[in-house]
């Protein structure tokens, strides 16, 4: 009993050190952005998990994996994800001791794209990956939450023949996928969200241009998913109204303590290299904005943010407060500066 108060004095102690301004809060070992984000120990440990460093070519994807403990308040390399090939688009959550790291895409020296269907589980203790049931559809860029500490959601995504709008759930205690209720809105994939209270919120994306020009154009669409308490597979989904801010594509986001946080992201859809399907380059909004649970209502949090980012994938929640890890600048550059977002 001795050992874990002192255990517990020591990391308080660690996380008020860390906290005590954002530039305090070291920054990952290297700059990186489409990197999936996760938390393990009540948000004490956060991981970044691949991603592009800054040169912004294939062969700057990586397939590293960084970890900041708060007790120490110093990242340290992980083990790399199994696999040939770094990813983008990958989406993560950590769960019972263990970071779940879903799909994602390849890209080699050519440009070309390929969709992982696979599913790696790290192992925090011991320092090892295996390997979990693959995802029945591919995708990457989905957004995902936790249901019930069992049930890991991936919404939507883009497949190998585009945006789909399933709702894949892995279950577990069971290593098995099953469909749950599908949104009603357009397929779309770079959309931002996630899941608390039994409650799926995302918003806008990146859909199938149905005209001329550009593949893919914004979603402006914001949908909330209420999940059946007896049946994980059964939502009612519900169309929200439009949200402040204009960021339509890889908005940074996340579900917890009983709101969605949503910040930066840009104006119109964009690849890997940060350009536009128009071929320019894209433009990050710098609002950071909320949809506050109770009430069911958005809040505007910050007109112009400081360091806003776009495309890390997803907002962890510490005891420090909700952080991004990374993610692409105003300027296109790519960073490797944790932000500190604000709650209210």
């Amino acid at each position: 009993m001795k050992k874990l108060v002192l255990s517990l004095f020591a990391l308080f102690w660690a996380i008020l050190a860390l906290g005590a301004e954002n530039s305090k809060i070291p920054p990952m070992p290297m700059a990186l952005s489409n990197n999936a984000v996760a938390t393990l120990r009540n948000g004490t440990e956060i991981y970044s998990i691949m991603g592009i460093g800054e040169k912004k070519t294939w062969d700057s994807v990586t397939d590293s994996v960084y970890v900041l403990r708060f007790k120490s308040g110093k990242w340290t390399a992980g083990r790399p994800v199994p696999g040939v090939a770094g990813r983008l688009g990958t989406s993560a959550v950590g769960l019972k001791g263990e970071i779940f790291v879903f799909g994602g895409y390849t890209v080699d020296g050519q440009g070309n794209e390929f969709i992982a269907s696979d599913v790696n589980v790290y192992l925090a203790d011991e320092h090892r990956w295996y390997r979990a049931a693959d995802i029945p559809v591919p995708v990457d860029s989905a957004v995902i939450g936790v249901n019930h500490d069992r049930y890991i959601y991936l919404v939507g995504g883009r497949s190998a023949k585009g945006p789909v709008n399933k709702v894949q759930v892995y279950d577990l205690e069971k290593n098995t996928w099953s469909d749950a209720t599908p949104f009603p809105g357009a397929p779309v994939f770079g959309h931002a969200g996630g899941l608390t209270d039994e409650t799926i919120v995302f918003v806008d994306g990146a859909k199938k241009n149905p005209a001329a020009g550009p593949a893919y154009v914004a979603s402006d669409e914001c949908w909330m998913g209420k999940i059946d308490k007896k049946d994980p597979n059964k939502i009612e989904w519900t169309k929200l109204p439009a949200h402040p801010g204009p960021g339509r594509f890889g908005i940074v986001a996340g579900g917890g303590e009983h709101k969605f946080l949503f910040t930066g992201g840009t104006t119109a859809p964009h690849n890997y290299k940060f350009l536009g399907y128009d071929g320019k380059q894209a433009e990050i909004s710098p609002v950071t904005f909320a949809y506050e649970l109770h009430g069911n209502h958005w809040d505007t949090l910050a007109d112009n943010t400081d360091d806003a980012r776009a495309d890390t994938r997803g907002v962890v929640f510490t005891p420090l407060g909700p952080l991004v890890l990374g993610g692409t600048l105003k300027n296109a550059a790519i960073s490797a500066r944790v932000l500190v977002l604000p709650k209210k």
